[in-house]
């Protein structure tokens, strides 16, 4: 895939308009639909549902107790990066109940933001396990939360068992050029892979 020009914003690259299906993957209350809302040139399709009392032995409110409403099927969102590149955003329901939608959603995607609350690293471990058992390539992003501890990097990239070479950004997902940012990280990423796997050995 061409990537020329991407991270440069209204410059026509050549070609046709090319577009890539991304999935943006996480645990409940990571962000995921803040992000896809943010950043979107579209007005999102979003599956938000209100969190009820019904629900309160399966969805653990541990660390985001103010959350009040929780995505059952998936969010979508759309943004051009250049005249030539669109990315359709796919967001992952968190909820372990919901998980059995992945392997469909995961069906032609390109590449993958993780999220990830530092507050509770634990509840982006099976996003992160379903990338590498689809061998999606994916990119960490650290969600900011007002109350988000400073980690060093190597701290949570031993927690996660993370390599080094998966990037890893902090941001805030309610910014939509922190947004765009991540999304640019990934593209560099997958460019980046693509080229690693056509030089001659």
């Amino acid at each position: 895939m061409d990537f020329k020009g991407f991270d440069q914003p209204g410059r026509q690259a050549a070609g046709d308009t090319r577009s890539v299906k991304v999935m943006i993957a996480g645990g409940f209350g990571t962000g995921k639909t803040t992000m896809v809302r943010s950043v979107s040139d579209i007005k999102p399709l979003t599956t938000e549902e209100t969190l009820t009392q019904a629900s309160a032995d399966v969805d653990h409110l541990i660390g985001v107790t103010d959350k009040t409403q929780t995505t059952v099927s998936l969010d979508f969102g759309k943004i051009g990066l250049n005249d030539s590149l669109v990315l359709y955003l796919f967001g992952t329901p968190g909820q372990e109940r919901f998980w059995f939608l992945w392997n469909g959603l995961f069906k032609g995607a390109l590449g993958a933001v993780v999220l990830v609350d530092t507050r509770r690293l634990a509840s982006s471990f099976r996003a992160i396990e379903e990338m590498e058992r689809q061998n999606v390539p994916f990119v960490i992003a650290l969600n900011v939360f007002p109350d988000s501890k400073d980690y060093p990097e190597e701290e949570i990239r031993d927690a996660l068992d993370i390599p080094a070479h998966i990037p890893m950004v902090s941001f805030d997902a309610r910014d939509r050029a922190a947004s765009r940012d991540v999304l640019v990280a990934l593209i560099h990423h997958l460019k980046e892979r693509s080229a690693l796997a056509v030089e001659p050995r």
